[in-house]
């Protein structure tokens, strides 16, 4: 998959916590699919999803 596809579904991905903020747990796995993708690919991580990773992964615990 090119980084262009990966990144416009990274960019939806966040467009989806924002309009549906009550699926955490969905919204969380997504990401870590996404993260997993990339670096299986060797791609860079982009640091904002692997902050938010990180924020949700948090959230959820509480």
């Amino acid at each position: 998959m090119a980084f262009d596809d990966i990144f416009a579904r990274i960019q939806l991905l966040l467009a989806e916590m924002q309009n549906q903020p009550e699926d955490e747990h969905e919204l969380l796995e997504q990401v870590h699919a996404e993260l997993a993708e990339l670096r299986a690919t060797g791609q860079p991580l982009p640091e904002d999803l692997v902050e938010l990773e990180k924020q949700l992964e948090v959230l959820l615990r509480s």
